[in-house]
């Protein structure tokens, strides 16, 4: 959540999500391996963003569930409109 605004440093994620340093490292380092961020140097300090490119198979899979529970309210929806006809109709 952090670096979907753009590039930062390890010292701002860091203090943002009040960790040790080597945690927050570790971290970033397994989400760069698995494609998820990228780094650069910049002088001293090391910079991290998001690399959409590794969520685009998540976004993927998670697109089929998507349409599931779409179908699902659409059910439900009209099973909860339907009862409320039945009640107007006794009244």
């Amino acid at each position: 959540m952090l670096l979907r605004a753009g590039e930062r440093p390890v010292t701002d994620l860091v203090r943002e999500l009040g960790l040790p340093q080597p945690s927050t490292s570790k971290h970033l380092r397994v989400l760069r391996e698995v494609g998820l961020v990228r780094d650069r140097q910049q002088g001293k300090q090391r910079l991290y963003c998001l690399d959409a490119r590794g969520l685009r198979p998540i976004h993927e899979w998670t697109g089929g569930f998507e349409q599931f529970w779409n179908e699902s309210f659409d059910r439900l929806d009209a099973y909860v409109q339907a009862l409320k006809q039945e009640n107007r109709g006794d009244s």
